[in-house]
């Protein structure tokens, strides 16, 4: 994948596939510590063990429409490329929480990519399910909640053309103001 919007896109994916209705997306930029990490929550149905251990064979997936499954395998090894890492929990039931890190100074680390559009095109897709979205930069903290934008649309739908626009600036505008990478 190009960027971590792709990698972020197809996690989210995951969690929606796994019955999730709250899913949590962190972004912390750390550079006086060199990590870049991204961190996703969600209470979907959860992994057992065997599972999470397997889960990051890019010839394991529980899909049937292919036989193989390589977003997170991608993903840990872009991060270990880095000299970073990635960690699951997970239970069945409770939810599933991969946090990957990412050396923030690393030459082999993605471009953040359009995680605007990313994040506006997944919310309006899925309107049922709650999204909760913090970006924390040296420069400030960024958060996107879904719940708060529902309940200020009362009836207009968070899939109306024109509030996909409005969430797309939203996002960028407020990750250029703490100067996201």
């Amino acid at each position: 994948m190009k960027d971590l919007a792709l990698h972020i896109l197809d996690i989210l994916q995951n969690s929606v596939t796994a019955g999730a209705t709250l899913v949590k997306l962190q972004i912390d930029e750390v550079p006086d510590k060199d990590e870049y990490r991204v961190k996703f929550t969600d209470n979907g149905k959860g992994m057992d063990s065997e599972m999470v251990k397997n889960v990051t064979d890019p010839f394991f997936t529980t899909r049937t429409t292919r036989k193989v499954g390589l977003g997170l395998p991608l993903l840990k090894q872009n991060a270990e490329r880095t000299g970073g890492n990635m960690m699951i929990q997970s239970q069945p039931g409770k939810g599933t929480e991969v946090d990957v890190m990412f050396v923030y100074s690393h030459i082999d680390r993605l471009p953040t990519g359009d995680i605007a559009g990313t994040m506006a095109l997944t919310v309006s897709s899925y309107p049922a399910i709650d999204f909760i979205y913090t970006h924390n930069t040296p420069e400030g903290t960024f958060i996107f909640d879904t719940i708060e934008i529902k309940e200020t649309l009362g009836d207009l739908p968070i899939s109306n053309p024109q509030v996909i626009g409005f969430m797309k600036d939203l996002i960028r505008d407020n990750l250029e103001e703490i100067k996201a990478s």
